[in-house]
């Protein structure tokens, strides 16, 4: 009888030393150690670069082609609309929101507003037909074209058009074209996040960790158009236009368990097959091209 109390005495103590061990590594495992079940969300700037393009315009009386088109970016620089809630969806910024289903892979939501402007200062060659009515302004550039060269600056374009429904003074611009309220691509990505950490000997993860992240996107593309075609009156909203498919990858600085900073290099494709030019249903516009964007990004992290 006194062996099988002592045996069962230890086997007590065993039984409780190990939960109280087990206890102790579960009350100190750090908060950073596991990403499975927690969220993520972040607001950030971009500046972009885009391919060369061709661009088709079709209408009624007219369908040409500009090839090569050349466009850029409308970067605000370093400012308080990027943190102003009433301004700050007007920069080139980026948002985003996601959920890890387990500790390397997330699924995200998110939102590239970009700016695409045409550069008004080139010739490029364009392919097709204009002809409008002798009374629109626009007969002006009424022809056939065959790779014919065109200076984008003619008619007093300029870079941002005019205010909607105002009249172009000193003639009538060929072509003025943006999406700077902007080039919207609503996308989901899957991505790929490791600790890199410990090849920097960082002794506590939950003060700073250090990550590599890499991912997929697609979704589609919402611009807001600003396109002045042959003088006509411009559309000037929002119109589903095509679909874009991203790949991107980065490194991404946690502090303090919940804020982090993130780095990214982003490129991708966008095809917009229907794009609203002005008011008229008739007109519309077509282009696809390669863009490369470069990211900053603050975000948090957190269980719900």
């Amino acid at each position: 009888m006194k062996t099988f109390f002592f045996y069962a005495s230890f086997l007590v103590l065993f039984l409780s030393i190990n939960a109280f061990a087990q206890d102790s590594t579960q009350s100190t495992e750090k908060f950073t150690a596991h990403n499975k079940g927690k969220f993520f969300i972040s607001w950030g700037g971009n500046r972009e670069s885009y391919s060369e393009s061709d661009v088709n315009f079709r209408g009624k009386d007219y369908n040409f082609t500009v090839d090569n088109m050349v466009a850029h970016d409308k970067p605000k620089g370093w400012h308080v609309d990027y943190i102003n809630p009433a301004n700050m969806t007007i920069p080139q910024t980026n948002f985003r929101m996601g959920y890890f289903i387990n500790d390397h892979y997330s699924v995200a939501i998110g939102w590239d507003h970009m700016k695409y402007v045409m550069s008004q200062a080139q010739i490029a060659n364009v392919t097709g037909y204009i002809n409008l009515p002798a009374d629109q302004s626009g007969s002006i550039y009424n022809g056939v074209y065959n790779n014919t060269p065109v200076d984008m600056s003619q008619g007093n374009a300029q870079e941002g058009g005019y205010e909607k429904n105002v009249v172009q003074p000193n003639g009538t611009a060929f072509l003025m074209y943006e999406h700077t309220d902007g080039l919207n691509y609503v996308n989901t990505e899957v991505s790929r996040h490791d600790d890199i950490s410990k090849l920097f000997k960082l002794p506590n993860t939950d003060k700073i960790q250090i990550n590599l992240t890499e991912g997929l996107g697609a979704g589609l593309l919402y611009p807001k158009t600003n396109a002045t075609v042959l003088g006509m009156p411009r559309h000037d909203d929002f119109h589903i236009s095509g679909y874009g498919l991203s790949a991107k990858a980065g490194i991404n600085f946690t502090f303090f368990k919940y804020f982090y900073i993130q780095g990214e290099l982003k490129t991708g494709y966008i095809n917009m097959q229907d794009i609203r030019t002005t008011t008229s249903s008739d007109d519309k516009a077509s282009q696809d091209f390669f863009f490369f964007q470069r990211i900053i990004a603050f975000g948090g992290i957190f269980r719900l």
